[in-house]
């Protein structure tokens, strides 16, 4: 596996894959991996024989009290599990490289960030957008695949890709979860043992939610017997809890079409989101 740190050096990497045939395939992430991230890799490499794997802790889409320095990195144990993992390249630029001095350009996708997290991280989906884009700018991959569990990012993706013509095809690889159902996430390193004993109310609560909805239930009760789940539970504050059409995130008050049940709260320091399908009643 090559490492790679400037862009010059990355597009020499990806040409001289190229030429060797074969799609290419980019699996963008801020490190700290999981398994999680090992599933986006093997889904990739089963779309193409090359896979690289970016690794860069973007500071446009923190906000000014959020975790960007306290964001876990561990680049050399990240790498040792992408080797093993038969990536191809792992393209670690710093921030200058990515930014560089005079950088004035940003990209909004309008509409599909309004609510959610756009609303709770305001900016946030700017940041995302923005680097994602260059990602492709810099790669050039046939394809990209980002994890459901950051639903609303996806979409974001989805509707970035196809608005600005990227000819990139954009996968969702389902939730990966640990044995007692949360969702996988860097950012579970930041709980203490009782909040991680306590977090796996976030799954439960939505998947009971779904049940109910999908069997016909009122889904404003649904949603208010999860919030109180969450609550009891010692999740403050909790940011959201909603139904979405599967598409285009806009709020339902009924399960009549696809859609997926999305949650947001806060455990302690840690800000834990998930999401579950639900299918249309």
């Amino acid at each position: 596996m090559q490492i790679v740190r400037t862009v010059a050096a990355l597009r020499e990497a990806v040409a001289e894959l190229r030429a060797d045939g074969g799609r290419v395939a980019l699996v963008p992430t801020m490190g700290a991996l999981h398994a999680g991230h090992l599933a986006l890799v093997a889904e990739g490499r089963a779309r193409g024989p090359h896979v690289v794997v970016s690794i860069f802790v973007n500071p446009t889409q923190f906000g000014p009290n959020e975790d960007f320095d306290a964001y876990p990195r561990r680049e050399a144990a990240d790498a040792r599990l992408l080797e093993d993992a038969g990536v191809a390249i792992l393209w670690a630029p710093t921030v200058e490289e990515m930014y560089p001095q005079g950088f004035a350009t940003s990209i909004t996708v309008a509409g599909i960030t309004e609510g959610l997290d756009g609303a709770a991280r305001p900016g946030h989906f700017d940041g995302v957008a923005t680097v994602v884009n260059k990602l492709f700018a810099q790669v050039r991959p046939d394809v990209a695949l980002f994890g459901e569990k950051d639903y609303q990012q996806l979409a974001v993706i989805r509707r970035m890709a196809a608005d600005l013509d990227t000819g990139v095809e954009i996968v969702g690889v389902p939730t990966q979860r640990d044995d007692d159902g949360l969702a996988l996430s860097s950012r579970n390193a930041y709980l203490q043992p009782e909040e991680r004993q306590a977090a796996r109310a976030l799954p439960r609560a939505l998947g009971e939610a779904s049940a109910a909805i999908a069997a016909g239930g009122d889904v404003a009760q649904a949603l208010e017997v999860a919030r109180g789940r969450l609550t009891d539970a010692g999740f403050a504050p909790i940011d959201y809890v909603l139904l979405c059409d599967a598409a285009t995130l806009e709020p339902l008050s009924r399960a009549d079409r696809p859609a997926r049940l999305l949650a947001a709260a806060r455990m302690g320091r840690t800000r834990l989101i998930d999401n579950l399908e639900v299918p249309a009643a």
